[in-house]
């Protein structure tokens, strides 16, 4: 039988058949997800490659062996309830953003499952990609035109008319408390954390049904971290919108998240809800400890190495 997905089902957390009958569908689920890389040889490296592989192989690179196939995610399984804001925390290079290009189709899954509302990120890839939007660290953008020109132009994509997509950015932007008179500066004159946001505004344009961050608040400052935090959970409560968020910072996690993953090298060694992650942490005496605390058991690292990632 031949699922579709319709602009209202999708409202719904439902998909119809091709006889119009509904039923409750996860919003995100993946089923044994498996996705493998193969480091370059000598003579390929630096060659025929663009940015975002590049990048996926350089995280890789730090902790695989020359001329191997590297497990970046790793027969991964998961549910994500509609209006459910779900956290994947991770070291560098462990996988979790190649989680989110899997979700958002940009890579396809060697192995296992991946559906949004019930469409297959690979045979129903456009119909995923009308469901979703992202935000990256490796936003690219028009470099030498302005914020509000870039955030223009992604409203003529989404379909709005030039005075909706207008008031629309100018409304985001301002709730980010990006400044009225940066809006018409090019972007290549901004700060990293002025772009970013401008990411999230373009990701926020059309209050996606599914939208997946990426660390949205890197290189941000810690009054805009805030007001970035605040504008999720506002959507999320205004429109049930399905968030993914990847995140080093675990004071947001514990902010946004209703239920958090940790993944190790492809793997996730757990799931719950940060209150329950750190009561199976807990000492003798009932006292629990913090969330990064548990990461680091989780994990095996330590602080220093976590200071050191941050740095990277």
């Amino acid at each position: 039988m031949i699922m579709r997905l319709t602009r209202a089902a999708a409202s719904r957390g439902c998909v119809c058949d091709e006889r119009g009958v509904f039923s409750v569908t996860a919003a995100i689920e993946c089923i044994h997800a498996h996705k493998s890389f193969r480091e370059p040889a000598d003579g390929e490296r630096g060659a025929n490659h663009g940015g975002r592989g590049r990048g996926a192989l350089r995280v890789l690179d730090l902790v695989a062996p020359r001329k191997v196939r590297v497990d970046a995610v790793k027969d991964v399984s998961f549910q994500v309830n509609k209006g459910e804001i779900f956290g994947i925390l991770g070291p560098n290079g462990s996988g979790k953003s190649t989680l989110i290009r899997l979700i958002a189709t940009l890579l396809t899954p060697d192995s296992g499952r991946v559906t949004v509302f019930g469409q297959d990120v690979v045979c129903d890839r456009l119909a995923v990609r009308r469901c979703i939007n992202r935000v990256s660290v490796e936003a690219a953008f028009f470099k030498r035109l302005s914020a509000m020109e870039n955030l223009e132009y992604a409203a003529r994509l989404y379909g709005l008319d030039a005075r909706e997509g207008k008031r629309r950015a100018e409304d985001i932007l301002a709730r980010l408390g990006f400044p009225h008179k940066k809006t018409s500066v090019p972007l290549e004159n901004l700060s990293r954390g002025m772009q970013q946001k401008v990411a999230i505004a373009r990701a926020l344009m059309t209050a996606p049904v599914a939208l997946l961050l990426d660390e949205p608040t890197t290189g941000l400052d810690p009054v805009s971290k805030r007001e970035v935090q605040d504008f999720v959970l506002e959507v999320r409560e205004t429109h049930d919108t399905t968030v993914i968020l990847t995140t080093h910072d675990m004071q947001e996690a514990e902010r946004l998240c209703d239920r958090i993953a940790v993944i190790h090298n492809g793997e996730f060694v757990a799931m719950d809800t940060p209150a329950s992650l750190k009561a199976g942490f807990a000492n003798a005496d009932g006292q629990a400890p913090t969330l990064e605390e548990v990461f680091f058991r989780l994990t095996g690292s330590n602080v220093d190495d976590w200071m050191r990632e941050q740095g990277e």
